[in-house]
């Protein structure tokens, strides 16, 4: 339970409190868009279209069946992306580009969410490139904290190289059991390192969020008053104050 959980029970608890929000999956393996209720049958235009297609942006994104909540979804297509991209002299600012089309003005959003593949690749740079920010989704295992430190490095060099503005929005902890003495240690440990960085809402283990990706739904929907739920609603509204919603 990491990144894709994250990015659509954060995006789903963010409608719930107002905000209109687009999801951007762009992991090949299509997990947010599934997540999300989109069908593979249903994912005519995706990511991929945005990226290397001369496609219209309202032809790529979709809506949910969560109202104010929409997303761009993606297909095994896109793990030939990058491949395709490295001829091209703006291969770093396809999504940025892609995604600051006037027409993007339509959908009146309040965030934009990009779930990024699970490592770092040329996708993930451009991901980095079009954000403002980066939300860090920690899962509390023994690892963990090694492979933070490789993402921020690849942060610091993308502020230096092509978006000077990008920062690191916060890390969340993610797969929580307080009962575990290594989820109480990983937690110890990147509140001693990071501080403020890290989010005061922990996401607990929990068996609801686990389930809810095979009925093709967030957990909010699927069990709004699971321990998940309540956590992502926290985290929400924790995001939202810094944004100043």
């Amino acid at each position: 339970m990491g990144k894709t959980t994250t990015a659509i029970n954060l995006a789903a608890a963010l409608v719930e409190i107002g905000a209109r929000v687009l999801v951007v999956d762009l992991d090949p393996q299509g997990n947010a868009s599934t997540g999300l209720g989109i069908d593979t049958e249903h994912r005519g235009y995706t990511t991929y279209d945005l990226l290397l297609g001369d496609v219209d942006l309202h032809e790529v994104i979709q809506t949910t069946d969560i109202e104010g909540l929409w997303i761009s979804p993606a297909t095994i297509d896109l793990s030939s992306a990058d491949l395709e991209m490295v001829s091209n002299e703006k291969r770093s600012f396809l999504l940025s580009d892609a995604l600051r089309q006037p027409a993007i003005d339509d959908y009146r959003l309040d965030f934009i969410l990009i779930d990024c593949p699970p490592s770092l690749s040329l996708l993930t740079v451009n991901a980095m490139v079009a954000a403002d920010s980066v939300l860090v989704p920690l899962q509390s295992e023994f690892f963990a904290l090694e492979g933070l430190s490789q993402l921020m490095l690849t942060v610091r060099e993308v502020r230096q190289s092509a978006n000077p503005k990008l920062r690191i929005e916060g890390v969340v902890l993610t797969m929580y059991d307080q009962r575990n003495n290594l989820s109480r240690q990983v937690e110890l440990d990147a509140r001693e390192n990071l501080g403020d960085l890290v989010f005061e809402t922990v996401i607990p283990r929990n068996v609801r969020v686990s389930e809810a990706p095979s009925f093709a739904l967030p957990v909010l929907q699927y069990d709004p008053v699971s321990k998940g739920s309540i956590a992502y609603r926290t985290l929400a509204k924790e995001v939202a104050a810094k944004k100043g919603l």
